[in-house]
């Protein structure tokens, strides 16, 4: 029995020396862009440490604590961070005005485009924005549904009850090197701005170009009443998100509300922890609610955002 505990704490030691340097190497993502894929984990980094922490403290290993201790700081300086910020002013549910905004990437495989339809349409939403949304899919939103769309001939679209009045599309230096659609809507207080952009994996150069792209696009159009999604690829956690959320002139209004993964080997997975959907808003938007909706058939959990203008 002293043999196994012994080769136990040696496999935890290994274990949360790597957690250790793992973490502390995300610290660098933002001077090193490949290292900031190791921040995604971050959650995944403090349960690991945590657990070796209890561990160490039952069996009295201290290099394990050491390693432990070293894994929670530098996941904490990543993950505390999300927790404190400003994520905008707020409303309450009785707030006039309210819209309701869904951002979902459907997934390109999806066998349950019936079901996303009968759940999109039951959450009777003022705007939503539809990543990956294939043929098949936008054929039986059309045929089902009376929706105006903009951007509806290809996999990235938004879909609102009222026709666009306007669609001034900025033109970023690289153009096609971010996909977006953007269009102005009437809305009683005044025109509303809706982009939605996808952005690639974090593991390709391209994402620091798109970061730079879809700056360049929420800069071009009025700011004060646009409303921003996308699924982005990218958790809170990392120096990519983060520069986003410095540089929009608008808000976060999801808080670590993970949507990735909603399954695993086809089966629905109940406890996703990225978060890499995520809704922005300008400043004359408060937040009344965010949510999370069921399994779709997606690898994605859509993300449900209500706003409300903000009281003057």
């Amino acid at each position: 029995m002293a043999r196994v505990i012994g080769w136990v704490n040696v496999a935890l030691t290994l274990l949360m020396l790597t957690v250790a340097v793992a973490a502390g190497l995300s610290l660098l993502g933002g001077q090193f862009h490949r290292l900031d894929l190791l921040s995604h984990f971050a959650p995944l980094y403090a349960i690991t440490a945590a657990f070796g922490l209890v561990w160490s403290v039952v069996a009295g290993r201290g290099p394990i604590i050491a390693a432990s201790l070293l894994g929670l700081l530098a996941s904490g300086i990543l993950i505390v961070p999300e927790f404190r910020r400003d994520a905008g002013p707020v409303a309450d549910a009785t707030a006039r005005g309210q819209i309701k905004v869904i951002q979902f990437n459907a997934g390109r495989d999806n066998g349950d485009i019936q079901g996303v339809v009968d759940w999109l349409i039951a959450q009777d939403a003022d705007v939503i924005t539809l990543t990956e949304g294939r043929r098949q899919l936008r054929r039986l939103i059309q045929k089902r549904t009376g929706w105006r769309t903009a951007g509806g001939h290809g996999q990235l679209v938004i879909y609102t009850r009222d026709q666009y009045a306007g669609m001034v599309r900025p033109r970023p230096p690289k153009p096609d090197i971010v996909t977006f659609v953007n269009a102005t809507y009437d809305r009683p207080g005044g025109p509303i701005e809706v982009v939605t952009a996808h952005f690639t994996w974090p593991t390709r150069p391209d994402i620091a170009r798109q970061v730079r792209a879809v700056e360049f696009v929420a800069a071009a159009r009025p700011r004060e009443r646009m409303i921003l999604t996308g699924d982005l690829n990218a958790s809170p956690w990392s120096a990519q998100l983060r520069r986003l959320d410095d540089s929009l002139g608008l808000t976060r209004r999801d808080r670590a509300m993970a949507t990735w993964p909603a399954q695993v080997m086809g089966r629905a997975w109940p406890l996703p922890f990225l978060p890499i959907d995520h809704v922005y808003a300008g400043p004359d938007w408060a937040t009344v609610k965010v949510e999370r909706g069921p399994h779709l058939g997606s690898d994605h959990y859509p993300l449900i955002v209500t706003l409300a203008p903000v009281a003057r």
